[in-house]
């Protein structure tokens, strides 16, 4: 309740959470008591800090707090995860794991940083370094194998649906 509550020290509190979590403009913001089951669709900037599980979609930034725990595919411009994410994360631009950050699922995304300290157990997947310019993914190969004899799996280069 203390989210709708008007009184001045929630709502200093509330901005302090705000600013200290991300340098973008939240628009939404699942809080450390909240539980979402099923579909999560955003256009704007995401804040978990509690549980969701299912899928979660945003056009923008989804930052996931220390203590957050999500269950589900995760799919936006660029993550910032400081909690844990059982599930796969694909991101267009860059995926950050903290050092209390704990991944199991793959991970797909033009940067990744990686913090000492934080858990990835999964695949990675660098997307753009291997895209042909009709947006298809291209098949690799290492020095003096023929060709067709190395292949990234599709699931790290096919888009999904």
């Amino acid at each position: 309740m203390a989210l709708f509550d008007s009184s001045h020290e929630n709502s200093q509190q509330n901005s302090v959470i705000m600013q200290n979590t991300t340098p973008h403009e939240v628009e939404t913001i699942v809080g450390p008591s909240v539980k979402v089951e099923g579909d999560f669709n955003s256009q704007g900037n995401v804040l978990i800090q509690g549980t969701v599980s299912g899928t979660i979609k945003t056009d923008k930034y989804l930052q996931v707090e220390e203590g957050a725990k999500i269950m589900a595919s995760v799919r936006a411009d660029s993550v910032k995860v400081s909690g844990e994410v059982q599930g796969n994360i694909r991101a267009k631009s860059t995926i950050e794991l903290t050092p209390t950050a704990r991944v199991i699922g793959d991970i797909e995304a033009k940067t990744l940083i990686i913090a000492p300290g934080a858990i990835l157990h999964g695949k990675c997947a660098m997307l753009g370094t291997n895209e042909a310019p009709d947006g298809k993914a291209k098949t690799g190969k290492r020095r003096g194998e023929a060709e067709g004899d190395y292949a990234f799996p599709k699931s790290l280069v096919e888009d999904e649906a």
